[in-house]
């Protein structure tokens, strides 16, 4: 999970930005002023900062994406010389930011100058086999998930994720991907809900330079990256009608086609959707192609809710003390039992992504153990 550092002078700002990150997947914290943010970063090994200014942040070591106020061409220029990696505009393009924040994230050497970038703990951290973190839980439930995986993913068969939101369906999708004869090429993701609809053709089919006004160039699709491999349609009860009719197309010929183009291109994807919906009763409402179910829901597998295997919460709490404090190198904290007992009792309606939060504000935030008045006090 990618720490995101908020430096914006506007609390709204830094509460619209934190909602729509950590939405999206993303740990985030926020800082009202540089002094702040630089204490942060002292305790934090964040990935990337979104800055409202150039000031101090270039100091930090951390890749740093400016969010002015107001654009200038001087401002623009200022901003790169510092080191920033992308110059944006308020109010924000959240798609835009999101794109510019995982081109940071996932290509960490990317700088304005040739000289490697430091092997930072971030860094290493995403190239750790990040992307297969093992499925805790022994629980009957998470067992479950796991005999459907061992069984699904050697086939190619189209498999349909459903789970409230941060119960971990993509670690689902990602371990489909690992155990399935594909493992050896792209995995490749797109959030439906975060592309607007008149842009979600040119994503996931691509578009020919001139297709419309801001194709400078050709692009491929997201159809065309993950040929030979897996996509992975997270929050495809979000996307129109009108992309759902050219996706089920896509998916009864294993053929795309540009936006631009009358040309066809034969791909060989196999697509593993995921909803936080319940895709039957958006069909009812006419929001949803029954067709298009059918084509992506072959095998459904159901992500339990965190409150319905909470039998798993002591373990996970665990896991994440293990993780979170070798990443930020520290030693890792005893959860004193009434503690634990007080965590165990929560609902965690953000499920296993809002625990993992929790423990990682305790870590930071306790003393030398995780006491009740600190679950009192943090949560």
């Amino acid at each position: 999970m990618a720490k995101v550092l908020i430096l914006d002078h506007s609390k709204s700002m830094r509460n619209i930005l934190r909602e729509r990150l950590e939405y999206e997947g993303f740990s985030t914290e926020a800082a009202e002023d540089e002094t702040v943010a630089a204490r942060l970063c002292e305790k934090i090994p964040f990935d990337v900062i979104l800055s409202d200014s150039t000031g101090s942040v270039s100091d930090t070591g951390v890749p740093f994406i400016v969010l002015a106020g107001e654009g200038t061409i001087d401002s623009a220029v200022a901003a790169v010389r510092s080191g920033a990696r992308d110059y944006l505009t308020k109010p924000v393009d959240m798609n835009r930011l999101l794109t510019s924040i995982h081109r940071v994230v996932d290509q960490p050497g990317e700088a304005a100058s040739d000289a490697p970038a430091p092997a930072t703990p971030a860094r290493r951290r995403r190239t750790a086999g990040f992307h297969t973190e093992p499925i805790i839980g022994t629980s009957p439930q998470i067992e479950r998930v796991r005999q459907l995986i061992d069984k699904v993913a050697p086939c190619d068969a189209r498999v349909l994720v459903t789970g409230e939101n941060g119960t971990g369906k993509e670690l689902v999708a990602r371990w489909m991907h690992a155990k399935s004869r594909r493992a050896g090429a792209p995995f490749v993701e797109v959030n439906c809900a975060a592309i607007p609809s008149e842009l979600i053709e040119s994503e996931l089919f691509g578009h020919e330079r001139g297709a419309f006004t801001s194709a400078i160039k050709q692009r491929r699709g997201k159809f065309e990256q993950a040929n030979g491999g897996t996509l992975f349609m997270d929050e495809i009860g979000d996307m129109s009608l009108a992309a759902q009719a050219k996706v089920l197309r896509a998916l009864q010929e294993n053929r795309i086609c540009r936006v631009g183009s009358d040309k066809d291109i034969d791909v060989d994807v196999r697509v593993i959707a995921a909803t936080n919906k319940d895709l039957k009763e958006e069909i009812r409402k006419g929001n949803f192609r029954e067709d298009l179910y059918h084509r992506i829901g072959v095998v459904i597998v159901r992500v339990p809710a965190l409150r319905d295997h909470a039998e798993d919460i002591p373990l996970l709490i665990d896991h994440f003390i293990g993780v979170l404090s070798a990443e930020y190198g520290m030693p890792g904290k005893p959860v004193d039992a009434d503690a634990l007992a007080a965590l165990c009792a929560m609902r965690w309606s953000g499920n296993i992504r809002e625990l993992r939060n929790v423990i990682e504000r305790l870590l930071i935030l306790s003393a030398d153990r995780i006491t009740l008045e600190d679950v009192r006090n943090y949560c």
